[in-house]
């Protein structure tokens, strides 16, 4: 569990990195579709971070039944649920 929520910061961080490059390319007049590219990237790269948190979410509820049975129509209710509130 750690070492993914240090790849987590980790991706965050790179995320922010990006997002200050394109805060510079604004200040220095790039060209819009520079800056376009540039935001497009982030917002995919932010996308994937949303994802894999979505997995943690959903990994949290399965495992949350217990080895022994199999998940419940709640439990399934619930993914279906975090799925179409956060994707």
């Amino acid at each position: 569990m750690r070492e993914s929520k240090q790849a987590m910061l980790n991706r965050l961080a790179r995320i922010e990195g990006q997002v200050r490059g394109i805060q510079k390319l604004i200040s220095q007049d790039e060209e819009c579709e520079k800056i376009i590219q540039q935001m497009s990237a982030a917002r995919k790269a932010l996308d994937k971070a949303s994802h894999e948190m979505l997995a943690c979410l959903i990994e949290e509820d399965v495992l949350a039944v217990t080895s022994e049975t199999t998940p419940t129509r709640e439990t399934m209710a619930n993914i279906r649920t975090l799925l179409s509130k956060y994707s």
